[in-house]
């Protein structure tokens, strides 16, 4: 573990990954503070004005809006919009901060449980090998053969409009390359010795999966797990903008770039008016991928042997 750590640290790439990734944590903790909610739902994003255009950074809450929150005893703690307004008036800044941790929850949450799928049915199916084998991979290879972001779109709009679907369908087709990879790992390391002697002394077959096979075999798993985090917050954010995925005003990445879509270009003969629609929301995404690959290519520098020169 020192050597992995002093590794990440040595890393130029790696530092930059974990100083990124430090930042947007840092963000995911401290929302409450720099946005504070005005909602008992704090992933409800405020809006500053009833205006159908986007309002450039600096915009200043209407007073019709201050009224109604007054009104509704809910007094508004920040006057102006920090990154501007989107369509309809939702503050970005208060999107993008508390987006920052619905980025965490689906990410993390749709890795972990992939993972989990991913490495039952891969190491059943390479411990055991046989039919058992053949059947699941050939149901693995028919999950494969169907396009992710398609597959994620139908099922998200057959279970319906939230996030918690999005999670559910990015699960449903995210676990085949967790199996594939675990399964190559333990064909190629279950005839070694210390399986043997296990068999030999009578250990049961998922008791030396689970102590003896996956400890020595789960980092490249790991390492594709650390990668695949961004690659699930830009699938859900892509859902978000084609309209199936986060709810009409819920703070989520995906759904303030799909607030931008109609402003991209910007008014006739005023191109790029309204970047500030598209910038703040696209740069946050692309930062908080780029965090994840810079960190998950250095664990497997790190991890894998080859690569160090080990084998």
């Amino acid at each position: 573990m020192y050597r992995i750590i002093k590794k990440l640290l040595g890393n130029s790439a790696s530092l930059i990954g974990l100083l990124l990734l430090l930042v947007f944590i840092l963000i995911a903790i401290i929302a409450p503070y720099i946005a504070p909610p005005l909602f008992p739902d704090p992933y409800q994003i405020p809006r500053m004005s009833w205006d159908i255009e986007p309002q450039p950074p600096g915009f200043s809450i209407t007073d019709d809006m201050r009224f109604i929150y007054e009104s509704l005893g809910k007094p508004v703690t920040r006057e102006q919009a920090i990154f501007g307004t989107a369509q309809g008036g939702y503050d970005i800044f208060y999107g993008l901060i508390w987006g920052t941790r619905t980025a965490f929850r689906v990410g993390i949450i749709t890795v972990v449980f992939s993972m989990f799928i991913g490495i039952i049915v891969g190491s059943i199916a390479a411990y055991f090998g046989g039919w058992i084998d053949e059947v699941l991979m050939r149901l693995t290879d028919i999950f494969l053969s169907i396009p992710f972001l398609v597959a994620a779109m139908v099922l998200t709009t057959i279970l319906g409009r939230g996030l918690d679907k999005v999670i559910i369908a990015l699960v449903a087709f995210g676990w085949m390359g967790y199996a594939r990879v675990i399964r190559g790992s333990i064909l190629s390391t279950k005839e070694e010795a210390y399986v043997m002697a296990a068999k030999a002394l009578g250990v049961k077959d998922f008791r030396i999966i689970a102590f003896h096979l996956l400890p020595n075999t789960i980092f490249p798993v790991l390492v594709q797990a650390s990668m695949n985090i961004g690659s699930m917050v830009v699938t859900a954010a892509a859902l978000s903008f084609l309209g199936v995925g986060a709810p009409l005003g819920y703070a989520d990445w995906g759904q303030m770039v799909s607030f931008a879509r109609n402003w991209i270009i910007g008014a006739p003969g005023k191109a790029g008016e309204y970047w500030y629609a598209v910038f703040f929301p696209g740069i946050f995404i692309i930062l908080f991928v780029l965090s994840w690959n810079l960190v998950g290519d250095t664990l497997r520098d790190i991890l894998d042997p080859r690569l160090r020169g080990e084998l």
